[in-house]
Formats: C-alpha cells, structure tokens, sequence
C-alpha cells in the first residue's frame, strides 16, 4: 500500500541491500509520554538476561496511532501471505 490516506501521493523507497540490513528483534521496550513514543528495538545477547539495543525509533503520539491502526490492518490482510506495503506517511 503506498498511498498517504491524508494526501493521496505516492512515495518511491530506494535503499541498497549492500548497506541497509534488516535489524531483527525480539524485544521492544515503549516509553510514551504527552510529547511521543519512543521505541527502544532489541535483540536478545548470549543469555536471556542480556539485551542489545540494535535501533531507536521515536515518534509523535497521532504517528504511533496512525502507525498502530495501519499496522492492526496489513497484518490483518495478510494473514498466511507474504507481502511488503509502503509506508503510511505521516
């Protein structure tokens, strides 16, 4: 899905898989607070106890909200699929 559901536009994602890596994760931890979201991605390091922050993300509040509603659908979509949607810019 690529289109803006405030402005209809269009948006082409380049990246270079040579330099881009895909960061996985198995723990997030969220602080909200009035202002935003914050995001601290995780990965697990040798024993459980140990964690690795691998990226932060942060983000306003009506973003999160867009990004949790748009989130809910594609992963109601495709469900049993594998497919790949642009981002719903905010």
């Amino acid at each position: 899905m690529n289109k803006n559901d405030d402005n209809s536009q269009d948006f082409q994602v380049k990246l270079n898989p040579e330099t881009v890596q895909i960061l996985y994760t198995d723990t997030i931890f969220m602080n909200v607070n009035d202002d935003g979201v914050t995001f601290d991605i995780c990965q697990k390091v040798g024993s459980l106890n140990q964690l690795q922050v691998v990226s932060r993300i942060g983000m306003s509040r009506d973003h999160a909200q867009k990004f949790v509603k748009k989130l809910s659908e594609i992963l109601a979509l495709t469900v049993g699929h594998s497919q790949t949607h642009g981002k719903d810019k905010n």
